[in-house]
């Protein structure tokens, strides 16, 4: 075990540990909040789940032009810079959010919010395509999801219980993390981003944002953003529409929702690594298939079940389903994306969440309100279907340039 852990250790530059540190401290931070963020706006503002839903929408299409922004900022002027200023900024608007007791003036600042503290979503993606080479991406990817899972571990079981007592709390404790985080980042890691070409450092920043014309003309990388928009609106139901659910149709209080976050996180973090290890040599078309395809089953299941202990099971399905989409696809778009464009492409890939925010909790809390709120689940479970189709449909027409087994790196990695 200390062996695998010490060739683990020296397998990655200090650049990208740096990183897994500050990742594990900014989610438990972001983790306080998040699971409970749709049951604090239904309670603090006394609303319904439409109108929950419209708020989260209101965030996430500040964030889609926040990430545009971000993207072309980021690939102009580097990645650190808009990384510290995304976590000084979040730190700002946790505990305004947290102050804030008029509905109207919360969704004034769900605006700013969204548009600035998002911005340095792209740097943080392309930062791990710039430390890492190809051949150690997917690996990369899936160790920070287990980092960040140890967060997920750590965040749900506090803020269920500091959500009991104080949910202003929960957004001073975020802030702090955030600020923490911004301090390592700013003593131990340098910029990332490659050193620019004569061309591109004469180019000016109108022309950098008019690069995300060749990113609209990569009709590959579009295409498999579309499908995995559809895949997200259904698992983005896990943070926003599930905890109503759970709590208005079967009964479950905030801790029975907190622990199926938590065994969702101890699960990767068991089983990530050698799961990333054992796929990462597959077709990564055909594994973003098969990983939504266990999202069918179980986000279908809690259409259908009725007890707690098949809630655990449904999770179990999803949380292997997301253990092989989640580093597979952030792989496959870092290569996607020519080294020049990494945060205008990393911006479009966040689309696929912040499109799906907007979508998906507005959407099913129109249902939950209006009809059977299990046919959020029903609707679901298609969805996801169609996206497993999109997915095999782009292996057989992507070709060799989402091959499965990368060029190797002969270049050492930097320290």
């Amino acid at each position: 075990m200390l062996n695998r852990i010490k060739h683990t250790w020296q397998a990655y530059p200090s650049k990208f540990w740096v990183v897994v540190v500050t990742t594990f401290i900014d989610v438990i931070g972001a983790t306080l909040i998040f699971p409970f963020f749709a049951l604090y706006i239904t309670q603090r503002f006394n609303v319904g789940m439409t109108q929950a839903g419209l708020l989260l929408g209101t965030f996430s299409i500040a964030s889609l032009v926040g990430n545009v922004l971000g993207g072309a900022i980021a690939d102009k002027f580097g990645r650190r810079r808009m990384v510290l200023f995304g976590l000084v900024f979040s730190a700002l608007s946790a505990v305004s959010m947290g102050l804030v007791d008029n509905l109207a003036s919360f969704y004034v600042l769900a605006v700013v919010v969204g548009l600035l503290a998002d911005m340095a979503g792209p740097a943080r993606q392309a930062m791990i395509a710039d430390i890492l080479p190809e051949d150690k991406r997917t690996e990369g990817f899936g160790l920070l999801r287990v980092v960040a899972n140890l967060s997920w571990i750590i965040g749900p079981t506090i803020g269920g219980f500091v959500a009991s007592q104080s949910y202003l709390l929960l957004f001073i404790l975020d802030a702090v993390a955030s600020l923490i985080t911004a301090g390592i980042v700013f003593g131990l890691l340098p910029e990332t981003k490659p050193q620019a070409t004569e061309a591109e450092a004469k180019e000016s920043l109108a022309q950098t944002f008019v690069g995300y014309r060749r990113v609209l003309k990569d009709r590959a990388y579009i295409g498999f953003l579309i499908v995995s928009m559809l895949m997200v609106i259904v698992y983005g139901q896990l943070y926003s529409t599930l905890s109503v659910y759970l709590r208005d149709v079967h009964g479950v209080p905030t801790q029975g929702y907190g622990f199926l976050l938590s065994m969702n996180a101890v699960v990767v973090v068991v089983f990530q690594i050698t799961l990333t290890r054992k796929i990462k040599h597959f077709a990564p078309m055909l594994m973003m298939a098969a990983g939504t395809a266990l999202y069918v089953i179980g986000f279908t299941m809690y259409g259908f079940v009725s007890t707690y202990g098949l809630f655990c099971v449904a999770m179990l399905l999803i949380t292997f389903g997301e253990m092989i989409v989640v580093p597979v696809g952030q792989t496959l778009a870092a290569r996607f994306a020519p080294a020049d464009m990494r945060g205008r492409y990393m911006a479009f890939y966040g689309m696929t969440f912040t499109i799906p925010e907007i979508i998906g909790p507005t959407a099913a809390g129109l249902i939950m309100d209006n009809g059977d709120p299990r046919w959020v689940w029903y609707i679901g479970g298609v969805l996801c279907l169609i996206a497993v189709a999109g997915f095999y449909a782009l292996h057989v027409r992507s070709g060799a340039r989402v091959t499965a087994n990368p060029i190797e790196q002969t270049a050492p990695i930097e320290p």
